[in-house]
């Protein structure tokens, strides 16, 4: 039902898919047992190679640039291929919206050198990985007219819109996970996209599959998914009343929120996702589900309690005045500075350029006011919250974060910036900290803070 849906409304022919996907490192547990990301296990696996090699073979890159060793080799691989295979390509996808912006920021720096390496046949000398390096080789031949063609789209194109269907004309959907953590990175994508529409993928997690997105043709922030009854027994835990037992399928009602509670036929009695989603309607008798937020990130100090979407709401909020200047944030992320006697919210923020102060100092009175929650609100203007803190670090500080988390065993493709970064969580946090060039601290509620100093509230 899923792949008629999906084909119905982007109906597409026997053409090749641009996959932004990496495999990452497997280890072996205590009992055996090989640990590893569940999209690695099932590229890995036996049974994948042998059910999947139609699949397989849609893929622009071989094998051994997925599996390769090193993920910035491999994505300048990724890139090389699927241009060789331009005309060929019918999707662009990798597993998260965030790997996609990464893959074409990319693009943005080492397009001269790709087109290189088309007109000359010869693989760049940035790619040292034997296997990878030889795999891709086979596919480069001399190809001066291909190459001429990407560089005269390039030069042209205007601070990189729609270069996506620019350089794969016959490309009828970008895909991916686009929900969730990943709406920040949407505005970015559909800059690189252009008029091609957005598809979210299937609502998936490593502990079994969900919902099905049956209505493609709706944009990542609308996208609702179908729950599959079959997979799994659901059952929700009301949001509003967390103590109260979990209810079924059946007993949801729409426009209420709830944590998704899982029991799968791996073994997984009655666990928690840490998912929180909201009744969308039903479709016949199952519901459909809007992905809201995670459950684990939650900003308090005092009485306030604000959730990942609550802070993604305030940065973007923030951030159309930085649109106002032609800039934009680059990826974010916050922590709760509870060292001092009053605490206070501390956003870093990583931009495209750089930016005026004063641009700045309205970002951050503007973020600071965008936290809507009453508990934060009223302690604020108590003075039991300190003011909210901007602080900027220097391009590339969030790559380093998601280039430490690889190198624990992560895979680039599965990589999810940490919307909260606590100080115990010691080599990010210096990460972060060792990145400061600049800082600013929110003034927007000073006026109440001063009359209740004074005894006036």
């Amino acid at each position: 039902m899923i792949e008629r849906c999906v084909r119905r409304e982007y109906p597409i022919g026997s053409g090749k898919a641009l996959q932004f996907i990496y495999g990452s490192k497997q280890a072996k547990t205590k009992g055996g047992l090989t640990a590893t990301t569940a999209t690695t296990n099932v590229y890995r696996s036996e049974q994948f190679k042998h059910t999947m090699e139609d699949i397989r073979s849609q893929c622009c890159s071989p094998d051994e640039v997925i599996f390769g060793p090193d993920c910035r080799q491999s994505l300048y691989c990724h890139l090389l291929c699927g241009l060789i295979c331009s005309d060929e390509v019918q999707i662009v996808s990798s597993t998260f919206a965030h790997s996609l912006v990464h893959a074409f920021r990319t693009f943005e720096q080492v397009w001269e050198e790709l087109c290189r390496d088309i007109r000359e046949g010869v693989l760049s000398s940035r790619v040292t990985v034997p296997a990878m390096r030889a795999a891709v080789s086979k596919l480069l031949s001399p190809n001066p007219g291909l190459a001429d063609s990407i560089h005269s789209k390039c030069s042209r194109l205007s601070d990189w819109c729609g270069v996506i269907p620019e350089l794969w004309p016959n490309a009828k959907y970008v895909y991916g996970i686009m929900t969730g953590s990943m709406e920040p990175y949407l505005n970015k994508l559909r800059h690189y996209a252009g008029g091609l529409p957005l598809m979210s993928a299937d609502y998936g997690s490593s502990e079994g599959w969900i919902g099905a997105n049956v209505n493609p043709s709706l944009p990542p922030e609308q996208a609702t998914f179908a729950v599959l009854p079959n997979i799994g027994y659901y059952e929700f835990i009301p949001l509003e009343r967390p103590e109260a037992r979990p209810v079924g399928l059946t007993q949801v009602e729409v426009g209420k929120q709830y944590e998704v509670v899982v029991t799968n036929f791996s073994g997984l009695y009655r666990y928690r996702l840490g998912d929180i989603v909201r009744i969308a309607g039903f479709r016949n008798s199952t519901p459909e589900l809007q992905f809201v937020c995670r459950s684990g990130l939650t900003l308090s100090i005092n009485i306030d309690k604000n959730t990942e979407k609550d802070l993604q709401l305030a940065v973007e909020a923030a951030g159309r005045l930085l649109a106002e200047e032609r800039l934009e944030v680059v990826d974010f992320t916050s922590h709760v500075d509870a060292s001092t006697e009053i605490g206070h919210y501390v956003v870093f923020w990583e931009l495209c350029s750089e930016a005026a102060e004063g641009v700045l100092r309205g970002c951050c009175n503007r973020m600071d006011l965008s936290f809507v929650d009453a508990g934060y609100v009223g302690s604020r203007k108590a003075g039991a919250i300190g003011a909210l803190e901007l602080r900027v670090v220097r391009r590339g500080t969030f790559q380093q974060i998601s280039d430490h988390y690889i190198r624990l065993g992560g895979a680039m493709s599965q990589f999810k910036t940490p919307r909260y970064v606590a100080a115990s969580n010691a080599e990010v946090w210096q990460i972060l900290c060792g990145n400061v060039t600049a800082c600013y601290f929110s003034t927007a509620y000073s006026s109440h803070v001063r009359r209740a100093c004074r005894g006036g509230i």
